[in-house]
């Protein structure tokens, strides 16, 4: 794409872009940043860190590989214009250490199925299990970081505080950025089935604030 470059940005350059457009309104657990520059201009970020469960690194394939997933937890893009998601993902895969195993999720209670992640071949393993987890009124705080926060005695004693949630089920995508040799022993350790990709309505949405329009990220 002319007049487009993905390099790696600073957090100070990462958190306002993000938290400026993104609908979840908090950041997560960063380790590398991307940025989309058109002409220049910020216009797109991705973001990889590590994911928050040590038993999800180990299910994808197997303990041995547990230290090489990322998970891909934010893409956002200014203009949402055609071909920028992809060639900022794609870009930044080519920027990360080898061997590495992406995640990503596509959120279902945002009506969300990975259209990008089709795109730029990511394999589908299916949906997340099913769990509950905690919210705290007045707050957008993370399950994980409330309960680290707040003991089970004192989530449980204030129920105006504090409820539990039937969390949204998300559809799993992986993408694994390898020489030959070890993707296909990777691949071969796949815990999770392969298979074939939800279907999606192909709509021209835009990145911005309204929920009802972040529907190709997520």
């Amino acid at each position: 794409m002319e007049n487009y470059k993905v390099m790696p940005i600073k957090y100070e350059e990462t958190k306002p872009f993000i938290l400026g457009i993104h609908y979840a309104k908090r950041m997560p657990m960063i380790q590398f940043s991307f940025g989309l520059f058109f002409n220049d201009e910020l216009v797109g970020v991705v973001c990889y860190g590590s994911p928050a469960s040590q038993s999800l690194c180990r299910g994808i394939a197997g303990d041995e590989y547990r230290k090489k997933v990322l998970e891909l937890n934010r893409l956002v893009l200014k203009n949402n214009i055609k071909n920028e998601a992809s060639f900022l993902v794609s870009n930044s895969f080519k920027l990360l250490h080898r061997p590495v195993i992406i995640v990503s999720y596509a959120d279902t209670s945002q009506h969300h199925t990975g259209y990008i992640y089709q795109a730029t071949n990511f394999l589908y393993t299916g949906l997340s299990d099913k769990r509950t987890e905690w919210r705290m009124k007045g707050t957008n705080k993370h399950s994980k970081t409330i309960c680290e926060q707040y003991t089970l005695e004192e989530r449980k004693n204030n129920p105006d505080k504090f409820h539990v949630v039937q969390r949204p089920r998300k559809h799993r995508y992986l993408y694994v950025i390898a020489n030959k040799k070890d993707k296909k022993q990777i691949l071969k350790n796949f815990k999770y089935p392969i298979l074939n990709y939800p279907k999606f309505e192909n709509k021209n949405y835009k990145t911005n604030t309204n929920i009802e329009t972040q529907g190709i990220l997520f």
